[in-house]
């Protein structure tokens, strides 16, 4: 230990979970916990424990690692943490405290999977985010339904407003979609974006006069290891990437169906969160235009393999760079499409039902046995820390 009036102990923080489909939810859970220190620490579960403990998850842990890996806060991963957290996981890692949000993790059995840390003490609670969670979005891959998507194309102009962002909540208690989804974790209540969460998730940087600014164009719905090795791709193109996101009508115009699976300002932070990312547009024209190249003083502007749909009118979104000579067709390596994780879950559609009933049954089981021991102690062991 220095003499050194100055000098300051680094604080290092654990984190672990299944990181399954990982989403903007999971990416802010670990912003707070970055925050409560100075290096972040995450552990990933294999396939094989989450399957023990949960039931399939939807991405393979060779997928979940490279995901937290690529998420903005994360310092380090640790593949193949244990399912409980332990008191030697902690030492082994040399962290301080472990980090979860404000919701139940239980294992196979109904124990709380934090209960080791939580009796050492060694154990702090950040704000789960609201609106967002693995069960809902596999939920709403099983239903694939968005009221406004509903009606005809022709309508789709009129439906801006309120409806433009609203999640169908059919009856799917299984699913954990709507109302009748019992557990206050396994159901979702609709997310409601803020300024103040965008900044929290944004950089804040502006290129400098001498970065070499790329620009690329998408969904990027159901954000996957598709779109990072895409990213990442497009990232080595030059000094400062500019995400921009197509609107969910925008979306829904060139990919039909039900998509997007996620609503534009769902998809704004999950792209925000990516390491590879400086900025993103919100809303962007489908169409890239002088302007929009002008006005980010943009260099190269990529697209990757995937087929490029014609704008409204018919013609090439890409004309413009194309003209300027600065239009790249990326390869990535990755072929992995959100139409390839819908039917993923479609496969398995019994499977994933059979998970999330579980899951909630569990919740509750164990919320219910919490409730009794406070009534008992009339105190909370539980130490909140809202970072956010």
């Amino acid at each position: 230990m220095s003499d050194n009036k100055n000098d300051k102990k680094e604080i290092r923080v654990w984190c672990d979970g299944c990181y399954d489909m990982v989403h903007f939810g999971h990416a802010n859970s670990l912003r707070q916990a970055k925050a409560l220190g100075d290096v972040l620490i995450v552990g990933v579960h294999t396939d094989e424990e989450i399957s023990k403990h949960k039931g399939p998850p939807v991405f393979t842990q060779e997928e979940r690692y490279k995901m937290v890996r690529a998420i903005k806060w994360v310092d380090q991963v640790v593949e193949g943490a244990p399912y409980v957290t332990t008191l030697e996981t902690l030492d082994k890692y040399q962290c301080d405290f472990c980090v979860h949000g404000d919701d139940i993790t239980v294992t196979a059995d109904g124990i709380d999977t934090y209960h080791l840390v939580k009796e050492a003490g060694r154990y702090r609670e950040v704000q789960r985010t609201a609106g967002v969670s693995t069960t809902d979005l596999v939920g709403r891959m099983l239903l694939l339904t968005r009221e406004h998507f509903k009606p005809a194309m022709a309508h789709l102009a009129s439906l801006r407003g309120d409806k433009e962002y609203t999640v169908a909540l059919d009856h799917s208690s299984n699913l954990g979609t709507d109302s009748t989804a019992r557990s206050p974790y396994t159901g979702c209540s609709q997310f409601l974006p803020t300024t103040q969460k965008i900044i929290q998730f944004s950089s804040g940087l502006s290129p400098k006069p001498t970065d070499k600014v790329v620009y690329v164009a998408g969904a990027f719905d159901l954000f996957h290891v598709g779109h990072l090795d895409f990213l990442e791709a497009a990232n080595a193109q030059g000094d400062f990437l500019i995400v921009g996101l197509h609107t969910d009508l925008e979306v829904n115009r060139y990919k039909g169906s039900n998509y997007p699976i996620m609503n534009l300002h769902e998809r704004v932070l999950s792209v925000l969160a990516c390491k590879y990312v400086h900025e993103v547009v919100i809303g962007a024209p489908y169409s890239v235009t002088a302007e929009l190249m002008d006005h980010f003083k943009v260099q190269v502007v990529c697209h990757g393999l995937t087929p490029i749909a014609p704008d409204a009118d018919g013609s090439d979104p890409y004309t413009v760079p194309k003209q300027r000579g600065c239009f790249k067709t990326l390869s990535s390596g990755n072929s992995m499409t959100t139409e390839d994780i819908v039917q993923r879950i479609i496969r398995h559609r019994l499977e994933f039902e059979v998970r999330n009933t579980r899951k909630e049954q569990k919740e509750l089981s164990l919320m219910k046995s919490l409730q009794k021991n406070h009534i008992k102690q009339n105190g909370d062991c539980h130490v909140k820390n809202d970072s956010s």
